[in-house]
């Protein structure tokens, strides 16, 4: 029986999840946070009223070319279809260069916001890319209208215990001051129905790794969706950032990653929290970090998921652990 998957993120780390997940299953389902207000994305959201399509693209590109979904192509329709597959992404990421009123924009953007104004609803222009390119899985977004990110941000007043409050995506990650707490604007935006229930029906659901304020926090920020998830009897893996992310997390250690998710939503419960060996050595800290783990009932798992010498997930490496976690609950 084939694993149904939803991977919920955003950008950079949504796009290597997915690309792990996609080593297990064709099913994956990618539900996506529609909060950027920053360069294409920000663009077209202020001219347009679209919700904000780049972190829509990225997971797109990363379910059309994961190695294991090229490699289905292949077997499906011979080693031309792969290469066609292959240009298609990289058009698709592909941004237009020199000074004018496209300068700066992926073509992906501009055909996803063009197709969610032709048939009037953007979850059936995304429905339609991954059908007309041959695509498994699906991409969704987390709500159907564009939010705002707003953060409670100390540091930047001379009284430290004094709070600002900022509001955007690209200014809450580039902040110099220390981020408490996030909200999103509205702060009780609509879910989108199919995103709800592709975790309602997931055999497995992965959340994180990512921008732990932007991209990983606002998933439990939608209250239809944080329900959903509660609701789910899916096995649920939480994966925590390799390291401090500049603006959003710095000093952050993997500890406290923990207990700010925690805060933005005490009643989450996960099973799995993933970490990697070399960010959390063995000893105090580690059992620190298995107590942080317990607040969410979940039990600490360590293991070698990153490229060597960088900050970054290794998608066959997390599916490789995936897939032990998963055999290790079957043989219960």
């Amino acid at each position: 029986m084939t694993m149904r998957i939803a991977a919920l993120g955003g950008g950079h780390g949504l796009y290597a999840t997915l690309t792990a997940m996609r080593y297990l299953s064709p099913e994956v389902t990618a539900v996506v946070t529609v909060a950027d207000d920053g360069g294409s994305s920000g663009r077209l959201r202020a001219e347009l009223g679209v919700i904000p399509p780049g972190d829509l693209r990225m997971a797109f590109a990363a379910l059309m070319c994961a190695p294991a979904a090229l490699a289905d192509v292949e077997q499906r329709s011979g080693p031309d279809a792969v290469r066609r597959h292959q240009l298609w992404a990289e058009t698709f990421q592909h941004r237009f260069g020199g000074y004018g009123a496209l300068a700066g924009h992926p073509v992906g953007n501009l055909l996803l916001s063009g197709l969610g104004e032709v048939l009037g609803d953007p979850i059936a222009g995304l429905d339609e890319l991954m059908r007309v390119f041959d695509v498994d899985g699906r991409v969704l977004p987390m709500s159907t209208v564009p939010l705002q990110i707003e953060a409670d941000v100390s540091g930047l007043e001379s009284d430290p215990r004094i709070s600002r409050v900022i509001r955007g995506q690209v200014a809450v990650a580039t902040t110099p001051g220390k981020v408490r707490r996030v909200r999103l604007m509205p702060p009780d935006p609509p879910a989108a129905p199919p995103a709800l229930a592709a975790i309602e029906q997931a055999d497995l659901v992965v959340l994180g790794p990512g921008s732990w304020f932007s991209s990983v926090i606002p998933h439990v920020l939608v209250p239809e969706q944080l329900e959903a998830l509660r609701r789910s009897d899916s096995r649920k893996i939480l994966f925590v950032n390799l390291a401090p992310e500049p603006g959003e997390t710095p000093g952050f250690s993997v500890e406290r990653h923990l207990h700010v998710l925690h805060a933005h939503a005490d009643r989450l419960r996960i099973d799995h929290v993933v970490v990697d060996e070399s960010s959390v050595p063995a000893g105090r800290e580690r059992e620190h970090l298995e107590r942080a783990a317990g607040l969410f009932g979940a039990t600490l798992d360590v293991g070698d998921v990153a490229v060597p010498g960088r900050h970054v997930h290794d998608p066959v490496k997390v599916a490789a652990l995936v897939n032990q976690l998963c055999d290790r609950e079957l043989n219960r």
